[in-house]
């Protein structure tokens, strides 16, 4: 039988005529059939009747229809999935170097509603929508016969489906998925929790926002008057201010804080890059215990502490002890009295908190924690460090998130040269125009005091 045909109403914007795919209730004027399953492929029609494209329907969901193909076709089977999967797979091949990366992007993959991230030789899935719940034993069979896991585990235990009408669901969907697996990421090895982690168990996004950082962790000896001289014996080896040879492999590495740490991914990639000291920090114990053996996995131990506290209330106390060192610097404090915070500060302090803005409601709120966050962490960076720091709130637009940064350093009395801005890595493609998959926000700001005249 032909799928059912939707006719959109006439004063609606053009948004499927520029590749949007989502198509809304409120854009619907009428269906031929009255009989069309929920999950099942309609054809979108113009007002005059125009063919637009082929998406699957739910009259339950706001999102009504989920384009799916711009040509028309008659059914989600194993062959539509497997040719999309391919070609899900040919664009990491070309992109992506670590064989561990996101495989599926919902729609900017032109599979709404579908996540596919791999780790190591299983794949996790999270099926998202009605259309997807509906058509799984053909996506299993496709996925098995383009990427021949060893096993696939579903991670369905999100919110967005019960707008679908779905129940929340996890578990194995086929062959052998040990909860914990090794993956390797820009050359490190880390353990993901696919059974508990967040998400699918880890987040493939910020992989080369991860690398990035690279340029920061080294070059901060000569702050300690440390630097390259020739020895007696003829060698070149770095040497402090009284001449005496330095042996610390790491002497011109950087002092680094990781706030919402999760398993320490940025802590990892700043030791491989040369970082000194690393505080890798997280509210879970939990995930601070997972940062620990990644840490060791990589043998970085001896040069990250690691510390279970909220990200907001640390750097508060360390900026408050600041200001008490300063206080007494003025001789207006009572010294006897031992201080009650360290007072510390970092040639590098990262910032990658999760989302504050669930829903557009919560935009003011979340650029309130968003400034507060920044302007806690901007204090706490050494005079020409660098502060990184990062949004995954959709609703926080990438305006209002360097408005809030702006707002910080303002009242931090700091001046900020962007030297770095980026979005998700490239197993997260974007459809331009598509403002829903525009969601993360990454920079890089070098920090100095505002310059006297």
């Amino acid at each position: 039988m032909a799928n059912a045909k939707v006719t959109l109403i006439k004063s609606r914007k053009k948004r499927v005529e520029e590749a949007h795919p989502w198509v809304y209730a409120s854009e619907i004027g009428a269906i031929d059939r009255d009989d069309v399953e929920p999950g099942s492929l309609v054809d979108v029609v113009t007002h005059s009747g125009k063919y637009l494209a082929t998406g699957y329907w739910n009259p339950a969901s706001q999102i009504t229809i989920r384009i799916v193909s711009y040509e028309p076709i008659e059914q989600m089977d194993q062959a539509f999935f497997t040719e999309r999967l391919l070609r899900c797979k040919q664009h990491r091949e070309r992109f992506v170097a670590d064989q561990d990366c996101r495989l599926v992007y919902g729609e900017a993959d032109f599979l709404p509603g579908l996540i596919v991230d791999r780790f190591a030789n299983v794949l996790v899935v999270q099926l998202l929508t009605l259309g997807m719940e509906k058509h799984k034993e053909a996506l299993i069979a496709a996925l098995i016969d383009v990427f021949q896991p060893a096993g696939i585990y579903e991670r369905s235990d999100v919110a967005v489906r019960q707008l679908e009408g779905l129940e929340q669901r996890t578990g194995v969907l086929y062959g052998e998925c040990p909860p914990l697996v090794e993956i390797c990421e820009n050359g490190l090895h880390m353990e993901v929790d696919i059974v508990q982690g967040q998400k699918t168990g880890y987040f493939f996004d910020q992989r080369e926002n991860r690398a990035a950082i690279k340029p920061l962790m080294t070059g901060w000896g000569e702050r300690s008057g440390i630097k390259l001289a020739p020895l007696e014996d003829g060698r070149i080896a770095p040497v402090n201010r009284n001449g005496k040879e330095v042996t610390f492999p790491y002497w011109d590495g950087a002092t680094v804080l990781e706030c919402f740490a999760h398993t320490g991914s940025f802590t990892l990639h700043a030791c491989q890059y040369g970082a000194k000291k690393v505080t890798c920090l997280d509210v879970s114990a939990h995930a601070i215990e997972t940062a620990k053996r990644n840490v060791a996995r990589n043998g970085f131990s001896e040069r990250v502490e690691f510390v279970v506290a909220d990200a907001f209330q640390y750097l508060r106390d360390q900026v408050k002890g600041l200001e008490e060192r300063k206080l007494r610097a003025t001789g207006n404090a009572d010294t006897s009295k031992k201080l009650e915070q360290e007072g510390r500060t970092w040639d590098v302090v990262i910032l990658d908190p999760p989302a504050f803005a669930k829903t557009r409601s919560a935009v003011d709120g979340a650029k309130r924690g968003y400034k507060d966050i920044n302007l806690q962490g901007l204090k706490l960076v050494n005079e020409g460090g660098y502060l990184v720091t990062a949004s995954c709130s959709y609703h926080m637009r990438p305006e209002l998130f360097l408005e809030a940064i702006a707002e910080a350093a303002k009242d931090a009395g700091k001046l900020l040269r962007l030297i770095e801005w980026r979005a998700a890595g490239k197993d997260h493609p974007q459809i331009l125009g598509v403002n829903e998959s525009h969601y993360l926000k990454f920079a890089i700001f070098e920090v100095t005091s505002k310059l006297k005249a």
